[in-house]
């Protein structure tokens, strides 16, 4: 049970318009009341008080702020709050923060109010990882799938698997207690089965579609590859709409890897220029090779930039070779030297800032993975992870059921899947597959 009051400035620190100080806890009203000019008592939740912040001990006015009030349960951490909004110098913030102090708070640690909000039920694990996952997003994408998670989308996507894990095991369990009830075979051939098959079927594809997720999340790797001066640098100055890469008419320009971040309609790319891949006797030069080469291994999508005003050669058909089992766009660079070109290719001219070939080319690739925004889907790798380590245990028990192992034995590998699939909503040790079973007996039974 929590029996103390937090404190914590929730605006930046820095000079600004407003400031926020927000107190939680069961004392959170009392405190503010010690330390404001008006009468807190009698008022009533979600509402605001003009006055001034008085230090209880000098009597001096620190501060002309707004004070509101909310009162458990209807908060954010589901306790009584208060926030403080008084002027935005650094000085007066952490002024009303020492009174606040003072008086009896406690200094929130990070993250304390979201722990507090899922410690007293108001949202579940899933949900509270989602509100970092909105902060820290990196594109508008991540952004939407985090906001999703707050709503308890994740939640909602897993309880009725939960449901129907649960269904099973209590079969199971039924027959082990109760053996004269049922024929084991079929027991096992005609409910246990096809039950455990629907689950299996449904797992996958939640993994199927986390792939969306994570794509729509954190964004897919593009590495740019091509001969030195053929224009990967400045393609890439145009996709980002800056001069991220020096451009000259020098081969080798580029030694080292040059990154940015770029959201088109359907997906965002981490965009990774790299040095030209060739042979060469300069040192520094072969040191942004390797780097290229080790970024081509990880990239999840490449770009591959040729000239095309120029045959293929060895060097053109080298680079193929090595890209043949990667994702991968080929373009032509310098279409404004072209007088005709092939229409089974797919054309930029650098020079004019015209990649919209390649980015139309981009989005119809990635549309299907938009779906991850518009209905409950896994982003976070934690999550992805904890269903597959159910999937995992939900198919050795499918194997022992049609292996014909006992019941008793089977349950071990559906209880293991039902806690890893449990544990993408609340802690682990919350997980109580027999409470869960005998919750839906009726009273008295």
């Amino acid at each position: 049970m929590i029996t103390d009051t937090i404190v914590a400035i929730i605006t930046a620190l820095q000079e600004s318009a407003i400031s926020v100080i927000r107190l939680s806890g069961p004392d959170a009203i009392s405190y503010a009341n010690m330390i404001f000019s008006r009468d807190l008592t009698k008022v009533d939740s979600h509402t605001v008080s003009y006055g001034h912040i008085i230090d209880p001990v000098t009597h001096q006015t620190v501060d002309e702020v707004l004070l509101s009030v909310f009162k458990a349960p209807k908060t954010y951490t589901r306790e009584d709050v208060v926030e403080i909004s008084c002027h935005g110098g650094v000085l007066v913030t952490k002024k009303v923060l020492e009174l606040c102090l003072s008086v009896g708070a406690r200094e929130a640690l990070p993250g304390e109010y979201t722990q507090r909000a899922f410690l007293n039920g108001r949202i579940d694990l899933s949900q509270a990882e989602s509100v970092m996952e909105l902060i820290q997003a990196p594109n508008e994408f991540a952004q939407e799938l985090a906001i999703s998670g707050v709503k308890g989308n994740v939640k909602n996507l897993i309880e009725p698997l939960l449901e129907k894990l649960i269904q099973i095991i209590a079969n199971i369990e039924v027959n082990i207690d109760y053996p004269e009830y049922d024929d084991v075979q079929v027991l096992t051939e005609d409910i246990i089965l096809p039950l455990a098959k629907d689950f299996m079927k449904d797992l996958e594809k939640i993994l199927q579609e986390s792939k969306s997720g994570r794509i729509m999340k954190e964004g897919v790797k593009t590495v740019i590859l091509g001969k030195p001066n053929v224009g990967k640098s400045s393609i890439l100055n145009v996709l980002l709409n800056e001069d991220k890469a020096i451009v000259t008419d020098i081969a080798g320009t580029t030694r080292d890897l040059v990154e940015g971040w770029i959201k088109l309609d359907n997906v965002a790319l981490h965009l990774i220029d790299t040095a030209g891949l060739r042979d060469t006797g300069d040192r520094i030069e072969q040191i942004g090779i390797e780097k290229s080469r080790k970024a081509l291994d990880e990239a999840e999508l490449v770009i591959i930039v040729f000239d095309a005003t120029q045959e293929r050669d060895q060097d053109d058909l080298d680079l193929l070779e090595a890209t043949k089992h990667k994702e991968r766009i080929i373009i032509y660079n310098k279409e404004d030297l072209l007088t005709s070109g092939d229409p089974e290719k797919i054309y930029v001219s650098a020079l004019n800032q015209d990649v919209s070939a390649l980015t139309n080319e981009i989005n119809n690739r990635y549309v299907t993975h938009t779906k991850a925004l518009t209905k409950p889907t896994l982003s976070n790798q934690r999550h992805i992870a904890q269903v597959q380590k159910s999937y995992l245990a939900m198919q050795r028990a499918l194997q022992a059921l049609e292996f014909g192992m006992e019941l008793d034995l089977v349950t071990i590998d559906l209880n293991e899947s039902y806690i890893e699939l449990a544990s993408v909503i609340m802690p682990r040790e919350d997980v109580n597959v027999l409470d869960e079973i005998f919750s839906r007996f009726c009273l008295g039974k």
